[in-house]
């Protein structure tokens, strides 16, 4: 990060200095709890010196970075002041819509699905945008990525607004029951207190998402149901919103089995993460379903990145050095290989 006496000042060429007027209850919005949303936008543009004085923000330094941090700083405000909750990961996915010209964030990322508890819930990047569209405009839709990019969260909460509409009779979510990479052993109580350890965290989304006192009665009425996926078998389902999570632990018979469950009226949405199969053997019956069904009509993929990434930001850093390891490891791999077999090539020659 450039230091100060890098940022141009008032003389030099390329300096350049705006005053934006913000009214006092959308400037503390928009500087976020600890100012954390101020000390984001000043990252994002180390050349540019950020002033706030009561309800009057001043950027100065490069001209370049000034009109950029300008427009940024008047799409957050518009977004504030259309009622969003904004976060560092809304400052940098709304920098980032802004640097590629794809619109304006704070009509593409304002839209919330739901309100719960006096929260809203919307897209907060362009992928994840494009992914709650396509559960929209189509059928089945797979949501494949790595971790904290929202797949299941956005799925459950296009789900509960279906039904809040009235456009379905019944969400069910469901998950395979499969450890992350450990052995659990024997798990004591009735069947429903052994597999809860696997649902527990679509439970916990859904009373975020709906008052939690009314949870329990649509758990009891058959409106909302959570099962895992094994209980999917042998059944139609009409007229619902089904969820499966996790999906990279399913094998190809059981994602064939889950997808031929869609009835009338119904959507599906399939989540997972190719990159964490816990499978102990055999392949993955999503990294298998891409191949199968892609190009056809009404199925859609949408494939997120580390840049949809809505978590703390380390996480998105984390998955980018897990896929360049990974991708170094394959290439290792490869020319191994291929030393081996240039190596038997050679040897075969000798003996001719």
């Amino acid at each position: 990060m450039p230091s100060s006496s890098e940022i141009p000042k008032p003389g030099d060429d390329g300096y350049d200095q705006i005053e934006l007027e913000v009214d006092g209850v959308a400037m503390v919005r928009l500087l976020g709890p600890q100012d954390r949303l101020l000390t984001t936008i000043e990252r994002r543009y180390p050349l540019v010196d950020v002033l706030v004085r009561g309800n009057r923000l001043t950027l100065s330094g490069d001209e370049t970075q000034v009109d950029a941090a300008r427009q940024l700083v008047e799409e957050l405000v518009r977004m504030v002041q259309d009622g969003s909750d904004l976060a560092p990961v809304d400052v940098t996915s709304s920098a980032r819509i802004l640097e590629e010209r794809s619109g304006s964030p704070a009509e593409l990322l304002s839209q919330a699905i739901l309100t719960a508890r006096g929260k809203s819930i919307r897209p907060k990047t362009l992928g994840q945008k494009a992914y709650v569209d396509a559960i929209d405009q189509n059928t089945i839709v797979f949501g494949i990525g790595p971790a904290g990019t929202g797949k299941t969260y956005l799925a459950m909460a296009k789900a509960v607004q279906a039904l809040q509409r009235k456009e379905i009779e019944r969400i069910i979510l469901s998950r395979p029951a499969i450890e992350a990479g450990e052995r659990l052993g024997f798990l004591p109580g009735t069947l429903t207190d052994k597999i809860d350890p696997y649902l527990r965290p679509l439970y916990d989304a859904l009373n975020e998402m709906m008052d939690p006192e009314l949870v329990p009665k649509l758990l009891a009425s058959g409106t909302v149901e959570v099962a895992p996926l094994a209980y999917m078998r042998g059944r139609t389902l009409n007229n619902s919103f089904v969820v499966l999570d996790e999906a990279q632990n399913t094998t190809p018979e059981q994602m064939k089995m889950f997808l031929t469950r869609l009835g009338f009226g119904s959507k599906m949405v399939v989540t997972g993460d190719i990159t964490q199969v816990d499978l102990p053997t055999g392949a993955s019956g999503l990294q298998l379903v891409t191949k199968v069904l892609d190009g056809i009509d009404d199925i859609h993929f949408a494939r997120l990145s580390s840049a949809d990434v809505v978590r703390h930001t380390l996480v998105g850093q984390i998955v980018d050095a897990y896929t360049k390891y990974d991708a170094e490891q394959q290439r290792d791999h490869f020319e191994r290989q291929q030393r081996g077999r240039d190596a038997k090539s050679r040897n075969d020659r000798r003996r001719r």
